[in-house]
């Protein structure tokens, strides 16, 4: 199975280059989890109307969002306990301070330091798509995730 993921897209409005990008790098998956920072609900709206999104608000979405997602979540896809968090705070440290949120999980997707990860710490998957539209050293980015006998990540540099 696989599964699309973005974050921090910091959109007034999802742009005709944004919808691009979602038809072809994430046509063949069968979910989108964005890891937060929407900015504005037409984003969120877009994205569930391409595939069934997943997803919790960022430390930039403004209330609308905050009501309509939860700060985190604990997702069950393809067999696996995915923990669903923006994170936040310096970029340094991030990884155990979401880790800290979740007790029993298989992977965890965050955001909010717009840099893509995918690796294995012990038993657990951190994966962070990057940003499709902020990134601050790295070429904007999104991923997908491979579920199958185990888990996989892929960054898509667009």
């Amino acid at each position: 199975m696989k599964v699309g993921v973005i974050s921090d897209t910091h959109l007034n409005e999802p742009h005709s280059e944004f919808k691009r990008w979602v038809e072809v790098y994430l046509r063949d998956v069968e979910k989108i989890l964005h890891a937060g920072d929407f900015v504005e609900m037409s984003v969120a709206e877009y994205l569930s109307s391409q595939k069934e999104l997943i997803a919790v608000f960022g430390n930039m979405d403004p209330p609308e969002i905050r009501k309509a997602y939860p700060r985190k979540r604990i997702i069950e896809i393809g067999g696996f306990k995915i923990g669903l968090i923006h994170g936040g705070g310096s970029p340094f440290g991030i990884e155990s301070r979401v880790r800290e949120e979740f007790d029993e999980v298989d992977a965890i997707v965050y955001g909010h330091s717009h840099t893509p990860a995918h690796h294995q710490v012990k038993n657990i998957y951190f994966f962070n798509p990057g940003s499709p539209t902020r990134s601050f050293i790295h070429r904007p980015t999104l991923g997908i995730l491979h579920l199958g006998k185990g888990i996989e990540g892929e960054i898509i540099e667009i």
